[in-house]
């Protein structure tokens, strides 16, 4: 994402310019526009136009609107964002008023304007604009039979594809028909590897399967590799590591970021350090559970004690349509890091995100165990919270 502009006030109402410039940019964006802003860019309207003989004809011209924004809806396959909204400012080919759809996408600038910019909004837009925060990992996630390509951006798991071919099952004294279709299995997977990974970018591959389906499949595609002089594979050898997983579905992915080996390859990453604060906050819940909370009621009081280590929250929280509750969030956010506690923002299209969103989209780890917090029921809170 690269920034062009920002003007904002002491009282934070203000405006940014900002141009997306890869699809993990447009979530960043999707998290950034909510419904009552106002959205400057460019976009194609439908004018109709009547000759001086009367004949009505209609052609599509480029121009700009600022809209109000009213709904938003993000395709996480595509990567395509859509804002609709009523026009708001004066315009040659739109009334005022009128309804008009603006799909933004990257390379194209857009000027987003709020009446309060909040803490968590301005530390995305730095987050985005930084470099650093870019997509680095990718996985194989398979079993005999099927397999997902996926790629690990830092708010993000994309599944780029999925391989799936029917094995038969191996026959007394006759296997062939089992090794074919591995084989085919196998060169599927490969083929997707190739058109899906960008290896100037990945550092890590991992391959992640149960029983020993990894290493067949690795030793399958380096050995055709040698035979074509596939030097794409062969020169990025290194960044594939076998790991162990369940299954070969995605969910199974948490398993393999889990893996310690993992977690040391790829500590720069922001998707492994939403893994390991998930699995830590887990471990904690099991062994202490007085030092573990989840549900919004709960944690705030969590907070009221200054008790918070390490505050877990889903993205999708701060998109809720309503201002007040939005708010609360952003407020708990603010008084977690005054307080010298770690805030980690989960994404909800990440698995670990996902798993998240299941406990309430809020946790905590506590720096100390609260017993008289803990003698409540973790999960009425988020009852209430509804």
């Amino acid at each position: 994402m690269k920034l062009v502009r920002k003007d904002i006030e002491k009282d934070n109402a203000g405006q940014v310019t900002l141009v997306p410039e890869e699809p993990e940019d447009m979530w960043h964006t999707y998290n950034l526009v909510q419904v009552g802003d106002s959205l400057r860019a460019s976009t194609i309207r439908k004018v109709q136009t009547e000759s001086s003989t009367g004949s009505v004809g209609s052609n599509r011209v480029r121009t700009t609107l600022t809209l109000c924004v009213e709904a938003i809806d993000f395709d996480s396959q595509a990567c395509q964002l859509r804002v609709k909204g009523t026009n708001i400012q004066e315009n040659e080919y739109v009334k005022m008023g009128a309804y008009h759809t603006i799909e933004l996408e990257p390379n194209r600038q857009f000027t987003l304007a709020k009446k309060q910019w909040d803490s968590v909004v301005l530390e995305r837009i730095e987050q985005a604009c930084d470099p650093a925060w870019s997509a680095d990992v990718a996985a194989v996630v398979m079993q005999e039979g099927l397999a997902h390509i996926c790629l690990v951006t830092p708010s993000m798991t994309l599944t780029r594809a999925k391989v799936e071919v029917n094995i038969p099952r191996k026959r007394k004294g006759n296997c062939s028909q089992h090794d074919r279709a591995l084989e085919r299995f196998y060169e599927q997977v490969v083929q997707a590897i190739q058109r899906h990974i960008h290896f100037d970018v990945v550092k890590c591959v991992l391959v992640a399967s149960p029983g020993f389906v990894r290493e067949q499949f690795c030793d399958y595609m380096f050995q055709q590799a040698v035979k074509t002089d596939n030097k794409l594979l062969l020169e990025n050898r290194s960044k594939f590591l076998q790991v162990h997983a369940s299954s070969g579905h995605k969910y199974s992915l948490k398993e393999a970021l889990c893996d310690p080996t993992v977690a040391s390859r790829l500590s720069d990453t922001k998707a492994a350090g939403e893994v390991k604060a998930l699995d830590d906050f887990y471990k904690m819940l099991q062994h202490e559970p007085d030092r573990a909370f989840y549900g919004l009621k709960q944690v705030e009081k969590a907070n009221e004690a200054m008790a918070i280590d390490t505050l877990l929250i889903s993205d999708e929280l701060f998109r809720h349509q309503d201002v007040a509750t939005r708010s609360r969030y952003v407020r708990l956010v603010d008084s977690v890091k005054e307080n010298a506690g770690t805030v980690r923002i989960f994404s909800s299209l990440h698995v670990s995100g996902e798993q998240l969103s299941q406990l309430t989209g809020i946790a905590a780890i506590l720096r100390f165990p609260v017993p008289e917090l803990s003698d409540q029921e973790n999960d009425s809170s988020s009852e209430e919270d509804e």
